[in-house]
């Protein structure tokens, strides 16, 4: 076992590592990145990237048959090969890292291939060498797909995230377990290119982290989509004959060519040590707001369970960068905006109507109809949505907000400021909407 010297090691390229390591490089720190795959992460090789690129094709296609109620005739015959190749060459160079590890190394940071392990306070083994830390250790091990114990399942040929995001053809039929973000954006994406998909959700509702609004109407957009959406259900188990998955739920058995599991991730904080340094992780690993779990340790990402995006982890890095480098740090940032990137798009800021009145908020709602907007008038099919405010009538702030509908997640930037800022409602009654937008949407809410 050889032993050596660093300043800060970063176990994990995810996008918070990625964008951490080159920054403490270049602030003069001997950093060393330790990754046991693609250095970049889920992001941009099986997720945020490519899925956006597939999904970007599929709103194309309905694009285009919206034009028979808008522009004229038109025939629309999809190839999933376009967007296939897309992501094989412009996202992910066939999944090769070179470029993202060459920025590491141009950095000034040393790029170490394998599997990072804790190994006392300030050390982390990889291989037969063990990095030994002055400042500390960051820990950017993200996460994994969840499979659930489903009778049958592991044995079977699943695709998760990551085997979808790699297919060069859409297949035939395609039951997708899980009622999430991830779940949805996929199942609209393929029945848009002409699978047969069904999803299939054990919680009450799709969606079930966002208002019962947003899960309302995306069952009913893709319903109407012919996208079979069964909520509330038990999944009993799956079998694979060779060919097709049979999917047993009560007395119904559900057939498709493929099966996506997509019912949540789990955290990477087994096996990586944690015992050697005195902590216990739960689900998720526990930090301060500047991201420290105790001396000498960092934690970013999605393994810390403050939000599972790549917009929190690079600010999480940004905030860990400040601590290893003893910067000051300015109050934590929970406004946590996010996007479900389904059509029409469901944005959302801050905390839901139902986790106000849990924190007993004294809590009062606006919400406005998207399509009876002026823009919404005027774009016409595909116009569903809604703005829905969650204000604190107290303090006269909105604490939470969700724009549903075309363009959701820009809407939402409006609404992700005055959440954050705490902007008074008065404040954003008495302020100009530039008109026809769906931004004026808000005022109406308002």
């Amino acid at each position: 076992m050889t032993e050596i010297s660093c300043d800060v090691v970063v176990v994990g390229t995810g996008p918070g590592g990625e964008a951490l390591v080159p920054r403490l490089a270049k602030a003069g720190l001997d950093v060393v990145a330790v990754e046991a795959e693609l250095v970049g992460g889920e992001c941009p090789y099986w997720g945020c990237i490519p899925s956006k690129m597939v999904i970007r094709a599929a709103n194309a296609l309905a694009e285009a048959r919206r034009a028979e109620q808008l522009a004229g005739s038109v025939s629309v015959a999809p190839d999933f090969s376009f967007v296939a190749k897309r992501i094989r060459e412009e996202a992910t160079a066939n999944w090769d890292d070179t470029v993202a590890a060459d920025r590491i190394t141009a950095a000034g940071a040393r790029l170490v291939r394998g599997r990072g392990r804790l190994d006392g306070e300030r050390r982390v083994t990889v291989g037969d060498d063990t990095y030994v830390a002055s400042k500390g250790v960051v820990l950017n091990t993200g996460t994994t797909t969840f499979v659930p114990p489903i009778d049958g399942l592991a044995g079977t040929p699943f695709w998760t995230n990551r085997e979808i995001l790699e297919a060069e053809e859409a297949p035939a039929s395609l039951i997708v377990i899980g009622g999430g973000a991830v779940g949805l954006e996929m199942a609209q994406a393929f029945a848009r290119f002409g699978t047969a998909v069904t999803v299939l959700e054990v919680g009450p509702r799709v969606l079930a982290v966002e208002e019962p609004e947003s899960s309302e109407l995306v069952a009913s957009v893709f319903e109407a989509e012919g996208i079979g959406i069964h909520a509330g259900i038990t999944i009993d188990g799956v079998a694979h004959d060779g060919e097709v998955f049979h999917v047993t739920s009560g007395g119904v058995t559900y057939e498709a060519e493929r099966v996506l599991v997509a019912a949540g991730r789990r955290s990477r904080v087994d096996d990586i040590g944690l015992d050697t340094v005195g902590v216990e992780a739960g689900r998720f690993l526990t930090v301060d707001d500047s991201m420290q779990v105790t001396d000498g340790l960092w934690a970013i990402g999605d393994m810390v369970g403050r939000g599972a995006f790549t917009h929190v982890s690079m600010y999480q890095s940004a905030r860990a960068a400040k601590a290893v480098l003893g910067e000051d740090l300015p109050e934590y940032d929970d406004s946590l905006p996010r996007v479900t990137f389904t059509d029409p798009e469901i944005g959302a800021v801050g905390i839901t109507e139902a986790q106000a009145r849990e924190r007993g908020i004294n809590v009062r709602i606006g919400s406005t109809d998207v399509a009876a907007s002026s823009r919404g008038f005027v774009h016409g099919p595909g116009n569903q949505g809604f703005i829905k405010l969650v204000i604190d009538d107290d303090r006269g702030v909105i604490v939470g907000a969700t724009s549903a509908g075309p363009y959701g997640g820009e809407t939402l930037s409006a609404l992700a400021f005055a959440v954050r800022a705490e902007i008074p409602v008065a404040t954003l009654v008495n302020t100009v909407y530039a008109y026809p937008t769906f931004w004026r949407a808000i005022e109406s809410a308002l």
